[in-house]
């Protein structure tokens, strides 16, 4: 004989899952770290000059099995923060050419990091060294940074 339920308690019980669901839902969203995003930051206005005296001091990149000296340069430029939120630790990324198109740090696209970028439009400046033997102007493309809206552990 095969068991059949009234209409009224399957209802019921169709009822009472969904109302489990929708409680586990809730609960969980409540004890769950929020979802960490990365947020893009769009950078503009790029200028860059040569370090002073001070800040390019020293400064040496690895050439092989020699190390030759570098020219030290200070990328500045605009910061726009979209999100709404200050973004911690934004990757800077681009691509840096000198006059004959030679690149300046090759297969390397991260050159550094901006601590804390604030919501709306800021500034910023980036310290990079570059290949002595590189002839300038330097040619600054493909510019962008990234990162996230709290600090990742």
């Amino acid at each position: 004989m095969i068991n059949q339920m009234n209409p009224t308690t399957m209802s019921l019980r169709v009822k009472f899952a969904c109302f489990c669901m929708a409680f586990a839902l809730l609960v969980s969203s409540f004890l769950s770290p929020p979802a960490l995003a990365v947020t893009q930051i769009e950078l503009k206005d790029l200028t860059y000059e040569e370090c002073s005296a001070e800040v390019g001091k020293g400064t040496v990149t690895s050439g092989g099995p020699i190390m030759r000296l570098a020219n030290c340069f200070i990328i500045s430029g605009t910061t726009v923060n979209k999100s709404g939120k200050p973004v911690m630790d934004a990757d800077v990324f681009g691509r840096i050419f000198d006059a004959n198109n030679n690149p300046a740090m090759e297969n390397r696209g991260r050159l550094g990091a901006i601590d804390i970028v604030e919501p709306g439009e800021g500034t910023f400046e980036l310290r990079v060294s570059v290949p002595d033997a590189l002839e300038t102007p330097l040619k600054l493309e493909q510019f962008k940074a990234s990162g996230f809206t709290a600090k990742v552990r």
